[in-house]
């Protein structure tokens, strides 16, 4: 494909997940009054009935501005509609990449596909599965007889970025190996960078949970780094089924 083609490709992707996004947006702002928002701040009630009876600082949410509310549940039924879409844009990005595969390798795109949705979702669940920890943690530096006051949007912001953030960089790994099936990336390449993928996946899962939770920190990181050596082998064996065949083919042109 020329590269205007590439790029007429691209917009048509590109506009496919955006209509896929805003749809699961629309149900995502129902689906933030039916019952998203009162699991978002279940971890502040949590540490709420923790607090009672205690002289410990008491915590609440608050909305300090006349459009907070409605700003925030735009800002979730996003991310939710992010989330609700994820495989229509997952798909539409394999989709924008298959061209570079050859007509045997495109057998393998529905196995990248079908291993992505799980990784995305799983990653989210990730997220959510820390949060409470975090949220408990956190909020237990306040000394005691003060009042923590969690401005919502600051709130919804860390929760959110959590959350989608993990489900993306578990995805990553199957676009490396993606990527080596197109050729782009050897396996020998994945392996000799896997300090750098180490350092990165540390910093990255850092800047997505507090400084103070090394615990939550690891407990992401920990099969972040599963997936990456996953995805080197996946990429060994399929450099090596590559390289026995061309041998097999080279030796039959002899």
């Amino acid at each position: 494909m020329s590269l205007g083609a590439h790029l007429v490709e691209l917009r048509k992707r590109l506009f496919r997940s955006a209509i896929a996004i805003v749809i699961g947006m629309v149900a995502g702002w129902w689906l933030t009054d039916a019952f998203v928002w009162q699991a978002i701040q279940e971890p502040v009630n949590l540490v709420v009935e923790a607090q009672q009876g205690t002289d410990a600082a008491s915590t609440g949410i608050i909305f300090p501005t006349i459009s907070s509310a409605f700003d925030l549940r735009l800002q979730i039924a996003f991310t939710l509609g992010i989330v609700i879409s994820a495989p229509v844009w997952l798909y539409q990005v394999f989709a924008f990449l298959v061209p570079g595969l050859n007509t045997r390798e495109r057998k393998y795109t529905f196995a990248f596909f079908a291993t992505a949705i799980p990784l995305f979702f799983a990653g989210c669940a990730a997220g959510w599965f820390v949060l409470p920890n975090i949220v408990k943690l956190m909020t237990g530096f306040v000394p005691e007889g003060a009042e923590t006051l969690l401005t919502a949007k600051e709130y919804i912001d860390f929760v959110l970025k959590l959350v989608v953030a993990i489900g993306i960089a578990f995805v990553v790994p199957v676009f490396i190996v993606l990527l080596n099936f197109a050729g782009i990336l050897s396996a020998a390449s994945i392996i000799k960078s896997w300090r750098v993928a180490i350092l990165v996946i540390v910093l990255f899962t850092a800047f997505a949970t507090p400084s103070a939770d090394i615990v939550s920190m690891f407990m992401l990181a920990i099969p972040m780094i599963g997936l990456y050596f996953a995805a080197y082998g996946l990429a060994y064996l399929h450099d090596r089924r590559v390289a026995k065949r061309n041998q097999l083919e080279f030796g039959d042109a002899v």
